[in-house]
């Protein structure tokens, strides 16, 4: 039986009103950190994180990691990992060839010990596409699967739902289909009553510890998702000034993430 079916049965913080207090006592909320490198997971487990999405890429939105990475943070971390199985920047409609390399992808993580993965596939139409993502589920097994953000590109949300509890995902990635998902409160609290217990909303893009409190309260989630990553400066004592394409490391930073579950405890 697939993982998501039997699941089924600023860095300071600010004032916190009397509801607020009574929505994050009801329940444990937790939180998953997506990590662009192995330091940043290190750092997302210290700091309390449930789990960690590993990602590469992070300027395009996050793709598949490199196997030396996977196995080098499993080595080094306890709490659940989820890689991103994403086998490029970009829409989430797959040729044949792109699939049969997330079949791959999935077979890795599963050998190297992931807990879970995260990925999404749509049709050409934008819907989620119901076959492929049933079969994704099949060869994640025992690993869970979560619905990555392409659930915020398909034209009905609701309907993309029910299509991912029937193929058994445990859990959906989004930010509500807006930039980020402080802006999309009212819309992930219909996500989060219509989920039920059948499938986990976890609202993320833009989640910070300014306003974690106010999602929480707002949506009635009991998972988020944030990189709280910042820029670490370059260390090289020489830097080549003619060359500006290398991009930037980016860390997860541990003040935000402890300030952030700080409203989980």
């Amino acid at each position: 039986m697939p993982c998501g079916a039997r699941m089924r049965s600023g860095c300071m913080m600010g004032k916190v009103s009397i509801n607020e207090k009574k929505i994050m006592m009801a329940a444990t909320i937790i939180l998953e950190v997506c990590a662009f490198n192995i330091q940043s997971c290190m750092i997302a487990e210290k700091a309390g994180a449930a789990r960690v999405e590993l990602c590469d890429n992070p300027v395009e939105g996050g793709t598949m990691p490199s196997y030396g990475t996977i196995k080098r943070v499993r080595e080094k971390i306890n709490i659940k990992l989820y890689p991103i199985v994403r086998p490029r920047s970009g829409n989430y409609f797959y040729d044949d060839d792109e699939f049969d390399i997330i079949k791959e992808d999935i077979l890795v993580c599963k050998e190297l010990g992931c807990d879970g993965i995260s990925v999404g596939v749509q049709t050409l139409s934008g819907e989620i596409d119901r076959v492929r993502m049933q079969q994704i589920v099949e060869w994640a097994y025992p690993m869970g699967v979560t619905c990555n953000r392409a659930f915020d590109a398909v034209p009905d949300p609701f309907a993309a739902l029910e299509t991912l509890i029937d193929c058994g995902c445990e859990r959906v990635l989004t930010s509500g289909q807006k930039s980020a998902a402080p802006d999309a409160g009212a819309i992930l609290a219909r996500l989060v009553q219509q989920a039920g217990d059948r499938l986990i909303i976890m609202p993320g893009a833009g989640v910070r510890s300014s306003n974690i409190g106010r999602l929480i309260a707002e949506t009635g989630a009991r998972e988020f998702h944030s990189s709280a990553r910042k820029i670490v400066p370059n260390p090289l004592i020489y830097q080549t000034k003619e060359i500006t394409d290398y991009g930037n490391v980016y860390i997860a930073d541990e003040k935000e993430l402890r300030a952030m579950l700080a409203y989980m405890q």
